[in-house]
């Protein structure tokens, strides 16, 4: 699937992470759309969460409330966002604790903990396979930006 993403919400994201992460801890966001339209990005949600220089962790309370939200709207996490302090990959981390655990779902991975301009420059995108091992695939491929 080619996922439409508004230049609107690249640039809240990257402002979630600026404020959130100041430079010093990871963050993430999450890219929501309407399962009747599920292509076409259209929310950006920002966990509750604890976050330092090498990590983050989701409030497993607010992720339940979140999760029956998104039930009752019809909606869904299509691609999860977050920062790494540096280069940006997929780490060991990253590939145990997913949001959503399901073949073909999509991590992004932001460097510098999202301090660049808004956009893609040095980032690396993961898409969960069959097995449950996670693959680089070209971002270009998966995510336009409109």
């Amino acid at each position: 699937m080619v996922f439409s993403l508004p230049h609107a919400l690249i640039t809240e994201t990257f402002n979630h992470f600026r404020t959130c992460g100041r430079g010093a801890c990871e963050c993430q966001v999450l890219w929501t759309s309407s399962w009747d339209s599920p292509q076409q990005l259209d929310g950006v949600v920002h966990p509750v969460h604890r976050s330092h220089g090498g990590g983050f962790q989701v409030d497993r309370n607010w992720l339940h409330v979140f999760s029956v939200g998104l039930l009752r709207a019809n909606r869904g996490v299509q691609i999860q966002v977050h920062t790494h302090p540096g280069e940006a990959f997929h780490s060991a981390t990253d590939d145990r604790y997913p949001i959503i655990h399901m073949a073909g779902f999509m991590s992004l991975v932001i460097p510098d903990f999202g301090l660049g301009k808004p956009g893609f420059e040095r980032a690396y995108l993961a898409e969960m396979q069959q097995d449950g091992s996670w693959t680089e695939v070209a971002i270009e491929d998966r995510i336009k930006l409109e």
